[in-house]
């Protein structure tokens, strides 16, 4: 029953986080194509481990990942207010490279296909 109510808090704070994310002024945070992937909220409410895809080079990223540190204190309050909780849940920032990575195997894939390799082990 509990974790129910984990995950629902846990949307929330996604929601509530990706709308805050709109409105940061960071420069660092704004360069980059950011989203949350996930978002876990621990059973006693005070942690969300955020895992975040920037869409770009790996500096990229390490300066989101910057920006957002720099941010947490703001966002975390942003969140406290639309979230309606009595402990905003502290924001711990996990970069998740999995958009990138989905993205690379997508393109060698294609890739393999023009050259016709994919249809070639098909028919043996």
């Amino acid at each position: 029953m509990a974790s129910n109510r984990i995950d629902r808090i846990s949307e929330e704070v996604m929601k509530a986080l990706a709308e805050a994310l709109r409105n940061v002024k960071d420069p660092r945070v704004q360069n980059g194509l950011v989203s949350i992937t996930h978002c876990e909220v621990t059973g006693d409410l005070r942690y969300a481990k955020v895992y975040i895809s920037v869409f770009g080079s790996d500096e990229q990223g390490k300066e989101v990942m910057k920006g957002l540190k720099s941010a947490s204190g703001w966002l975390r309050r942003e969140v406290g207010h639309k979230v309606q909780l009595r402990y905003a849940p502290e924001l711990v920032f996990h970069l998740d490279s999995s958009m990138t990575h989905g993205a690379h195997i997508s393109q060698v894939i294609n890739e393999l296909e023009r050259e016709g390799k994919m249809g070639e082990s098909a028919d043996e």
